[in-house]
């Protein structure tokens, strides 16, 4: 009984994180069907709805270019469908003839995936439903047209909040991040080859997660630009987006650092004592990025903390013979630098703000 009240739980948790797109695909729908019919006076708006729900969809990105790819879509596949289907009949190989053509038609004219998608479910419909028509090409455009704008309308009256997205998945990234640099620190400190493979096979696998960040982002600053009562959000969003391409590099630091960390316990090479504390300063740090950008603070605390973490990356303090613990070393100062860039630093301000490879000895007083 428990682990179905469980799974239950689970469901509803998804559907309410899609809850909002529902409604709004559901509203869309609907409106767009009494434009259409009522205020434009199409009897049968077949594509006014199919086209809202599809403008909107359940996940966000690029609406205003997928109301041009619908409206290119519908006219293609209405086109190509009249034509044939008023020449040809209807049947089964002529609806298989007209959809190959349709889509044929749309990849020719350098069309996306939703141009190819739409021109063939036009011609669909146009074989198999709605004979053609003299004027019927030109009421499918507008239909799709009628549509796609009732989908940005809704989606401007009736916005998701684009930093819950982003919020969403930038936990996960930077949760990765952190994970990661906490299992390496921990491998080190116990010499375990077998601990180190697991993270380096971990972050393997954690490039769709900054992949699913990076279209989170898209969503959110579509959002933020279409949505007037989403516009205060804007500056919040920008510090995400900052951090965004700096925390992939992050990332693919750390699985390089992860690898000849591995290679470097394989070798019996021997690793310097401080390495590990350093490694848990910067999995510190990366909690603390994440809890100021989830709060919309500017990053300061987590800045400091990367520059704290990484003033023992020096040979001095970091020091080694063999190769791989060399790269570890250049790989510590790599993610320190990719870190103060997701801070809002540039390049140029996160290199200066390293302390320098070696330090000169003091020299003692003469005399």
């Amino acid at each position: 009984m428990g682990a179905v009240r469980a799974e239950l739980g689970r469901r509803l948790q998804r559907w309410r994180r899609t809850a909002l797109p529902i409604l709004q695909a559901a509203l869309a729908a609907g409106l767009a069907w009494f434009v259409a019919t009522a205020l434009v006076g199409h009897p049968h708006p077949f594509f006014a709805p199919i086209s809202a729900v599809v403008c909107l969809g359940v996940s966000l990105g690029q609406r205003p270019r997928r109301v041009a790819e619908l409206v290119v879509g519908v006219s293609v596949g209405v086109g190509v469908g009249d034509v044939l289907i008023s020449q040809i009949g209807s049947g089964p190989w002529q609806i298989a003839l007209v959809v190959a053509l349709a889509m044929s038609a749309a990849v020719l004219l350098d069309g996306g995936a939703v141009i190819a998608l739409q021109s063939g479910s036009s011609a669909v419909l146009v074989a198999t439903l709605l004979p053609p028509s003299t004027n019927g090409g030109f009421d499918r455009m507008v239909d799709a047209l009628i549509g796609g704008l009732v989908g940005l309308a809704v989606t401007a009256l009736l916005p998701a909040n684009p930093l819950t997205i982003a919020h969403r998945h930038g936990k996960v990234v930077l949760g990765e991040l952190s994970t990661a640099l906490r299992g390496i620190a921990s491998a080190v400190a116990e010499h375990d080859t077998v601990k180190a493979a697991g993270v380096l096979a971990q972050l393997r696998k954690s490039q769709s997660a900054i992949e699913d960040f990076k279209d989170a982002l898209k969503a959110g600053k579509e959002i933020a630009t279409i949505a007037p009562i989403r516009w205060h959000r804007r500056d919040e969003l920008d510090h995400y987006r900052e951090a965004a391409l700096p925390l992939d590099y992050a990332l693919r630091n750390t699985r390089v650092l992860a690898r000849r960390a591995l290679a470097a316990l394989r070798d019996d090479e021997g690793t310097p004592a401080i390495l590990p504390d350093v490694l848990r300063r910067y999995a510190d740090a990366v909690d603390l990025l994440r809890t100021e950008l989830a709060r919309g603070d500017k990053p300061d605390q987590a800045r400091a903390a990367i520059r704290d973490a990484a003033s023992t990356a020096t040979t001095t303090e970091l020091g080694g013979d063999g190769f791989s613990t060399k790269v570890v070393l250049a790989q510590i100062r790599s993610v320190a630098v990719d870190l103060l860039q997701a801070t809002g630093l540039s390049r140029a301000d996160a290199v200066e703000a390293l302390p320098p490879l070696s330090r000169k000895p003091l020299t003692p007083p003469a005399g």
